[in-house]
């Protein structure tokens, strides 16, 4: 979408400049009234919203038929991404798939979403937590102070330094500008990382001119899909995370107004999105390591390395004393990975 058609999108929506106000963009489905519209927009360009939402929302809209019509817009087609909270608050977007951080959440929990450092192992470890250790009910607590529908968490890639320079040491992070997440990048900044934000469309260009010096966004799959691996020549194979998390989100009277059956659809959509992301990172990730012939792959060693993951645990209790939903949540996440630690094979080896 063209920046014109964007400017026309918040016009209509009866918008000057930033995201205000609420847009009447889809009637409740009663028999006889007009099919049900929603916008929704993704965190993901075309090439990756290819994997991380599409094939969902596509299986949606079949089924759905004439009752409901989802409309899917890209990566910053319709707003910034760090106006979609705004968006779907105003009901000018009716969902949302980002994670919190990104999006600029206003609640104690945005810290969370996208690479808390350390907090996951593997994928598996996000979907465990939100359903049966509360993060879920946190999560749909703090979204309803706000007015919006939290509706699912998942589990995406592990977070990986993409660079034009090999990264075998931590010293060798020392001055690297890097396009990551806001608190991911906060956290790196003691090892001499220079975080950098810019329109996830440009990320690409950027590392061409040298503008950036590497990218910590996502993993190997992903620097495939989306063509970072064009212009990256090394990939280090350790993560600061095992898993990005996202979530979906909707305006909360727009959800309220859907009949039973498409809040049902849409959650069966949602999982089936989940489960799609699960099995085509984890492959992709190995494969892609195994058999890729773009990006050389560099290591920190395991003994330096670990001192970054001692770094992450100090970073927790800094954020748990920013407030008490936050330390909610960092005792969580403690607990859970203890226990992890406890069970063993083949839940943590080491």
């Amino acid at each position: 979408m063209t920046k014109s058609n964007r400017r026309q999108f918040l016009k209509n929506a009866g918008l000057t400049g930033a995201v205000v106000g609420a847009s009447t963009l889809a009637a409740p489905a009663v028999l006889g009234q007009a099919k049900i519209k929603w916008r929704l927009q993704t965190y993901a360009g075309p090439a990756l919203a290819e994997h991380v939402i599409k094939p969902s929302i596509d299986a949606f809209n079949k089924v759905a038929g004439d009752q409901m019509e989802i409309e899917l817009y890209f990566a910053d087609q319709l707003v910034p991404t760090g106006e979609l909270f705004q968006a779907v608050q105003a009901g000018t977007i009716d969902a949302v798939q980002s994670d919190d951080d990104s999006m600029a959440s206003p609640t104690a929990v945005r810290g969370f979403g996208g690479y808390f450092p350390f907090a996951c192992r593997y994928s598996l470890d996000v979907p465990v937590l939100f359903n049966q250790w509360g993060l879920g009910k946190i999560w749909e607590e703090e979204y309803d102070k706000v007015g919006v529908k939290w509706l699912s968490a998942g589990a995406w890639d592990p977070c990986h330094f993409a660079t034009k320079e090999p990264i075998n040491s931590l010293a060798d992070l020392q001055g690297k500008r890097v396009f990551t997440f806001p608190t991911a990048g906060r956290f790196l900044t003691q090892f001499g990382v220079i975080p950098v934000t810019l329109p996830w469309e440009d990320i690409e260009v950027a590392v061409q001119t040298g503008e950036l010096d590497g990218i910590a966004w996502s993993g190997i799959t992903e620097d495939y899909t989306v063509g970072w691996a064009d212009v990256t020549d090394y990939f280090l194979t350790n993560n600061i995370s095992g898993a990005w998390c996202g979530s979906y989100f909707a305006n909360k009277d727009k959800w309220e107004e859907l009949p039973e059956n498409l809040k049902e659809l849409f959650k069966l959509s949602m999982d089936s999105s989940h489960y799609y992301r699960q099995h085509w990172y984890w492959g992709g990730e190995a494969k892609l390591r195994v058999d890729g012939e773009k990006m050389k792959l560099t290591t920190i060693p395991d003994e330096e390395w670990a001192t970054v993951e001692a770094k992450a645990r100090e970073f927790w209790d800094e954020i748990a004393k920013e407030g008490e939903v936050q330390a909610k949540i960092v005792k969580i996440i403690k607990e859970y990975n203890a226990a992890m630690d406890k069970a063993g094979r083949p839940y943590r080896y080491s």
